[in-house]
């Protein structure tokens, strides 16, 4: 309980500690799109699967290249490895991006985001579900390309996603997962 107090307090000072200070560029981005997560257990011998989804993120620019970030995504297999287990994650991630604004249109930005995922899983025919939370954490970038002065085009986002799920009898074990996205931006 008292790691997820931390987390929510430095995700709400994170996005909105900057936008008080920069009165003069309160410019916000809002992206939506596809999401693409391997999952990677780490338990010897499991196999990693592929998940698919969307995400969405809305960044506060306080400054010219400084933003605070919430990421939400949510990802979905309906029969992981052919087990008949039906499993979505979900992540909220909040963290600061840098962005490099030198180009008129291109605008690449690299991001650290922590936050907690959410695990949900069910047998198909059985009833039977299970969900778990546990921290995650974001390292990537991405690039985007400005069509017009309010909408953008993200080609491609790639993080590197880590979450410290259970796995079996086993304690807290990091999953090394993969995320690529691509969708479009808002910008305000």
């Amino acid at each position: 309980m008292k790691g997820k107090l931390v987390v929510s307090l430095l995700a709400l000072l994170t996005c909105f500690g900057g936008v008080a200070h920069a009165q003069d560029s309160s410019k916000v981005d809002i992206f939506a799109g596809y999401s693409y997560l391997q999952f990677s257990p780490s338990t010897a011998g499991a196999s990693s699967f592929n998940t698919n989804g969307g995400s969405a993120s809305i960044a506060y620019n306080a400054t010219h290249w400084l933003s605070g970030v919430a990421d939400f995504g949510a990802y979905h297999n309906g029969n992981i490895l052919n087990s008949g287990v039906d499993g979505t994650l979900s992540t909220y991630l909040f963290g600061p991006r840098v962005s490099y604004r030198h180009y008129e249109r291109v605008t690449p930005f690299a991001q650290v985001l922590f936050g907690v995922a959410h695990a949900g899983a069910s047998i198909s025919g059985t009833g039977a579900n299970a969900s778990d939370n546990a921290f995650a954490m974001s390292v990537g970038g991405g690039v985007d390309v400005g069509i017009s002065r309010h909408f953008a085009v993200r080609p491609v986002q790639l993080d590197y996603l880590l979450t410290r799920f259970n796995e079996g009898t086993n304690n807290a074990q990091s999953q090394n997962n993969l995320r690529v996205s691509t969708g479009v931006v808002f910008r305000f």
